[in-house]
Order: C-alpha cells, then sequence, then structure tokens
C-alpha cells in the first residue's frame, strides 16, 4: 500500500526539489526492501517446494521491476501521489478509481493480515486455535477495533512500532528459520518436498495450477510508495535501478528461502496458509527440543504485523478524505473528522465492513480458503490502480514529454506494456479457484471474488461519483496530506 497526497495544482508540476537531503542509493534499498517484503506469504508459496524460486522470480521480473521504474519517473515529475498521476495523465474521475481502490483494497488487506496475527497468535495460547474461524473472528474484530481506537486519538509515532518490523518481525524470524532448517537436512533428515532440478517448475494442472502467483503480485506491491525518494539520490539515472535491482535481490532472498525452509519442514498437505510459518518453526524447533521459542517467535511476528496494520490504518482513508473533500466525491457524513482531525466516520464505516467480513471467517469451514479468497480480491482492487497507473504514465510521457523529470525510465511503453499485461493477467487469474482447493464450490468462489472486486473496486466508486453533489465539495479543506 502506498500513501496518497491531494494534488496542489491542476497543471503538471515536479522537478528536483529546491533543498534535498541526500540519502545512499543503499539506503533506498533498504527502505524499499523493508517496506516490500515479509514472511506473510512464505507458507503460501511453500506449498510449491522448489517451484517457489520460479513463481517469485517471474512476478517480480513482469511486475516488480515495471512498477519500480515506471513510478519512479512519475514521482521524480509530479507531486500528489497516484491520484495526480492519474488525473493528469488519464481523467480526474480515473484519478478518483485509481484512489479509491486503494483504499478499498484495505478492507480486505485487513482481514487477510488480521486473519495470518489470529492464526500466529494461536501458537502462543493453543495451536488448535489456528484452523478455528470464530477464533479468527474474534481476533480480526478486537484488533481492528483496537487500532481504530489509537488512530482516531491522533496517536503520534505509531510508525515507530511499525520501523522495527523488519528486524523484529521479519529478518531475525527468518534468518533463524532458514539456519535451522539447514541444520534440520544436515542432521539427515528427509526434505518434506522433493528438491530435484524435475522440480523446479510447478506442475501443471490446467490454469487453476498457477492461481497462487496471483498472491505474489500482493507481495510486491506497493513500490509507489518508495518512487518518492527518486529526487532525494544525487544521481537518480544510475543509483535508483541500482537501488532497486539490489533491493529485488534481497526482497528475492527474504521471500524464497523461508517458503523453502518451511517446505523442507512441513508436508504440502498439512500446510495451513495462515499458520504455515509457525507450523514451520514449532516444527523445527521440536527437532531441537526448543519448542518454548515458538511462543516467543510467535508474539516476534504478531507485533510486527499489528505495528504494521497501525502505520498503514489512517493513510489512504486520509488521502481519499483530502481528495473527496476538494473534489466532492464522497458525501459530507464521510468527509467529517474528529478534535484531533483524524477522518473517523471513514475509519468507523470502514471498520463495519471489516467486521462483516470477518465474521465470513466463521462461516467458512477451512480458514485458509478465507484467507486466500480475501488475499485475492486485496490484489485485484490493487491490481486495478496499478493498471490505470501503467496507462497513465504512457499518456504522461506523450503529453509532457519535455517535463522535467528527476528520473526517467527506460523504454517506458515496453516497460508499461510488460506491466500492464502481467496485471491484468493476474487480475483476471484471480476469478479461477487455485488447484489446492479443488475440492471447493468454484460458482461461489468466483461470487465472493467477484463482487469483493468488482463490486467494491468499480461499483462503489461509480455510484458514488454518479450521486455526487456540488455542496459535498469542501474546497478549503485541501491543506495537509496523509500520514
Amino acid at each position: 500500500m502506498s500513501d496518497t497526497q491531494v494534488p496542489s495544482e491542476s497543471v503538471p508540476t515536479g522537478g528536483r526539489p529546491p533543498a534535498v537531503t541526500w540519502i545512499s542509493w543503499i539506503a533506498l534499498a533498504l527502505m524499499t526492501t523493508s517496506s516490500v517484503a515479509s514472511l506473510r506469504p512464505s507458507p503460501t508459496m511453500a506449498v510449491y517446494g522448489l517451484a517457489c524460486v520460479f513463481l517469485y522470480v517471474v512476478p517480480a521480473i513482469v511486475f516488480l521491476l515495471p512498477t519500480s521504474l515506471v513510478s519512479a519517473e512519475l514521482a521524480s515529475g509530479w507531486s500528489g501521489g497516484v491520484y495526480n498521476w492519474v488525473a493528469l495523465g488519464i481523467s480526474k474521475p480515473m484519478g478518483f478509481l485509481a484512489v479509491w481502490c486503494q483504499f478499498a483494497m484495505t478492507i480486505f488487506y485487513y482481514p487477510s493480515l488480521l486473519g495470518y496475527v489470529a492464526s500466529t497468535l494461536a501458537y502462543v495460547i493453543n495451536p488448535s486455535l489456528a484452523n478455528n474461524g470464530v477464533w479468527t473472528a474474534l481476533v480480526i474484530m478486537i484488533a481492528y477495533w483496537a487500532g481504530v481506537f489509537i488512530s482516531s486519538r491522533g496517536t503520534k509515532g505509531v510508525a515507530g512500532l511499525a520501523s522495527g518490523g523488519l528486524i523484529i518481525g521479519t529478518l531475525v524470524p527468518g534468518a533463524l528459520l532458514v539456519i535451522l532448517g539447514i541444520v534440520f537436512l544436515g542432521q539427515g533428515n528427509p526434505s518434506a518436498a522433493p528438491m530435484t532440478a524435475d522440480n523446479l517448475l510447478p506442475a501443471w494442472a490446467g490454469i487453476a495450477s498457477l492461481v497462487l502467483i496471483v498472491n505474489n503480485f500482493l507481495s510486491y506491491s506497493g513500490m509507489e510508495m518508495n518512487a518518492v525518494h527518486v529526487s532525494s539520490l544525487r544521481n537518480p539515472a544510475k543509483q535508483f535501478p541500482r537501488a532497486m535491482f539490489f533491493a529485488m535481490a534481497l526482497v528475492l532472498l527474504i521471500f524464497i528461502l523461508p517458503a523453502l525452509a518451511i517446505s523442507w519442514v512441513v508436508p504440502a498437505e498439512q500446510l495451513s496458509l495462515t499458520a504455515g510459518v509457525m507450523q514451520a518453526f514449532d516444527a523445527v524447533f521440536a527437532q531441537f527440543g526448543w519448542q518454548w521459542l515458538t511462543p516467543v517467535i510467535g508474539i516476534m511476528l504478531v507485533t510486527a504485523s499489528l505495528g504494521g496494520m497501525l502505520t498503514w490504518l489512517a493513510g489512504p482513508s486520509k488521502g481519499l478524505l483530502l481528495i473527496s473533500r476538494q473534489e466532492g466525491y464522497l458525501p459530507p457524513f464521510l468527509q467529517r473528522v474528529n478534535k484531533q482531525g483524524v477522518q473517523q466516520n471513514i475509519l468507523v464505516t470502514q471498520g463495519l465492513v471489516t467486521t462483516v467480513i470477518a465474521l465470513l471467517y466463521a462461516f467458512i469451514p477451512d480458514v485458509s480458503s478465507a484467507y486466500w479468497i480475501f488475499s485475492v480480491i486485496t490484489t485485484q482492487l490493487y491490481l486495478i490502480m496499478y493498471l490505470l497507473m501503467f496507462v497513465a504514465a504512457v499518456r504522461l510521457r506523450r503529453k509532457f514529454p519535455d517535463h522535467p523529470r528527476g528520473y526517467r525510465a527506460p523504454m517506458l511503453v515496453g516497460l508499461c506494456g510488460v506491466g500492464f499485461a502481467a496485471s491484468l493477467a493476474a487480475l483476471l487469474i484471480g476469478f479461477v479457484p487455485p488447484s489446492q482447493f479443488g475440492g471447493g464450490n468454484a460458482g461461489v468462489y468466483f461470487l465472493f471474488v467477484a463482487a469483493g472486486a468488482l463490486g467494491l473496486g468499480l461499483l462503489v466508486p461509480f455510484l458514488f461519483y454518479r450521486l455526487r453533489k456540488p455542496s459535498w465539495k469542501q474546497a478549503e479543506s485541501t491543506e495537509g496530506s496523509p500520514s
């Protein structure tokens, strides 16, 4: 996810700022790594064993790289985030759709994130709760509403809770998992997943066998957030690609090695998509008699995830509020703020929808299936925004070829073409149930995903736009930027 700022002007502005605090390309690479890399998707890809390498590298090339370079050009030439990029490149209504999708994806992102938190926390309390839908629903509701309460009070320094998330909840547990996994194999234990050259590619069983790759697009999303720092590099043309390639290597290592470690220890048929990380830690620790460490790791992972949730809770909704006040896209009720200036009504309305989604966990028998459905809807909503961003980038290059940019992406049209095609393919593939859930009802799966992605992503913003009234505009309230 990314921060969204209200545009300050209706004409393109940009170029290098007059006063710049320089950062090194290595610092930018580490910032990018910390915002993208996570252990959360590892169980999803561990199902594929050695083939997870292929399934991580392909979307990195066709999605992560185009997204990084294209958003860098946009951020170095135009302020205002994705709304301004799309509004100037295509139209203001499309700009609203882009920023709406950034906000709407969080409605499904938090249930999937907190579903992971619930399953991880279960290993601290009672592992049998990991696949209990009622437990998962309760944790989602309690954690989300606690986050709304904290955010609505305008608490400062929340970002500090997540600033150490890369170390506390990713690097330390991930490195420990990989090291112990290697020791586990070194002691002569067989790998649960075959590690031969024949398993480098996923088994082909029709299009459904590739559906899990869609989740990797969400894993790699958010690069447009880091692109805003391109103008802080001394030599963006050389240093930004260097930073992105280095970050890509780090991200791939963080994604691939823990996924492989999990596949060594936990058989695919026993793997829970939400609790797989803790399953692997528990199984590895059991080999060394260290199971007392499992709750400690669980607390580390939960702390990092909750810190990240708080950091992102107010950002997209704040951006939507500021733009809606200026352009009148939302009704006055949703534009109201509390005494601290926080968009409390948007957060509460979002919370009510999140609560309904959380309750679905209690009624869908397989928690892993619910987790996957919500992850796919999250990805598809975000992909709509990326489709618009790629189109806007090409149009801005053609409309304003001489506009100053701190960085110009090489072969921009080609990059946008690859990124657009990959995003569209991933969006369409998301409607197909993955082969791992072949026993479920494909029609029900399709309806859930279509209602979430198309209903919330396209129909709702269309209704807001068509029903808007001139009185909804509050042009005097355009100052500020989302946190």
